[in-house]
């Protein structure tokens, strides 16, 4: 423990640590280590909203039936680059890898895939999903939603209507680390409010709108708070602003309906009642899109260019969607993962809620 009240972890142990969580939690040993992978490598980008914070969160999901441990894809519809699979709540570290596997292995045979996924668990951090087929050698644009979640007001509103509803694009290089834009359609993912409550990096003082329609960056606003139990966002009275004012709020709507309604998986509305991912994935071989052979060069060519604008005065260099992330796992993986104290206090309380005593809790963190 630090002055400042925080934790610094080494990132492997914290692996540890989290994987014996999810196999106290009835998860068996390769879904619990896929959980701890996804959690903390979100925390190693920097994506901390949807890092080790959840523990908690996704345990007490476990316990109550929102989730299901070791679930596996129900196919519905098949028909060869066209495919619709059922996540039945499952974790969404399996089944989400589970549907992009598939969405590369019917891309790598037909040159172009659509693989839409319903009913999934909490799919963590999307942009693992476009750097899995990045790695691949595929380009490919996964658009989710939450259903059930209602979280984000839209442009010009003060009532929940959308989820956070995130967007990954993914762009493969020959000569250099895959493009990556991974993003939530709000201004902040509600992790990061759930990180902030929890006494780490402050929001943006527009990431919220009270309950008085005022524009806040008070996280509390979006949470019902019970001491001794995990901050509820059901039962907050603001909500989270769309980013890009109407620009982000309409992107939301297309999640919505492509993600939820299109899938069956359902969307943010009253009417679907059970929380759950929707996951729509394209995925595109562009050397079955490229008879000139020119791909490569001409990415190589624009982002070249694009990497050599004149920068402002408070930029140090101009940099493409997924260069932040990896200075940040380059910093945090030789230096450790620093956790706020609260956020290690919520983490623990998940460890305990999961069925672990106080030495092995102890023999973990230590």
């Amino acid at each position: 423990m630090s002055d400042q009240g925080e934790v610094v972890v080494d990132h492997q142990a914290l692996r540890a640590f989290i994987t014996e969580v999810f196999e106290h939690a009835g998860c068996s040993p390769g879904e619990a280590g896929r959980i701890a992978d996804n959690l903390v490598d979100a925390n190693l980008t920097g994506h901390d909203s949807h890092g080790v914070i959840r523990v908690r969160r996704y345990v007490d999901w476990l316990i109550h039936g929102v989730q299901y441990a070791d679930q596996e894809l129900s196919t519905l519809i098949d028909e060869g680059p066209l495919v619709l699979v059922d996540g039945q709540y499952g974790m969404g570290q399996t089944v989400g890898p589970l549907a992009v596997d598939l969405g590369i292995e019917r891309c790598r045979e037909h040159g172009l895939a659509i693989v839409a996924l319903r009913r999934a668990g909490h799919l963590g951090r999307i942009g693992e999903y476009a750097e899995t087929a990045a790695a691949a050698g595929l380009v490919s644009i996964h658009i989710v939603n939450v259903a059930a979640s209602r979280l984000v007001a839209p442009f010009g509103s003060r009532s929940r209507r959308m989820g956070t509803n995130p967007m990954a694009f993914g762009v493969p290089r020959t000569d250099g680390p895959p493009v990556i834009h991974d993003f939530a359609t709000s201004v902040v993912a509600e992790g990061k409010a759930m990180v902030a409550l929890h006494g780490g990096p402050a929001v943006p003082d527009d990431a919220l709108v009270g309950e008085d329609g005022r524009v806040t960056g008070d996280p509390s606003v979006l949470y019902e708070i019970v001491p001794g139990k995990t901050p509820n966002t059901a039962g907050g009275t603001g909500a989270l602003r769309a980013m890009g004012e109407h620009k982000g709020s309409g992107l939301s709507v297309m999640c919505e309906l492509l993600a939820g309604a299109l899938t069956g998986g359902g969307t943010a509305s009253p009417t679907t009642e059970r929380f759950s991912n929707g996951m729509l994935s394209v995925y595109v071989d562009p050397g079955r899109i490229d008879p000139d052979d020119g791909f490569t060069a001409s990415v190589t060519d624009y982002i070249d260019w694009f990497l050599d604008a004149d920068t402002t005065a408070d930029n140090d260099r101009v940099r493409l969607p997924g260069d932040k992330e990896r200075e940040r796992r380059a910093d945090r993986e030789a230096n450790g993962l620093t956790i706020p104290a609260d956020a290690w206090a919520s983490i623990v309380g998940g460890a305990e809620r999961a069925g672990m005593t106080p030495e092995q809790i102890a023999a973990r963190t230590s």
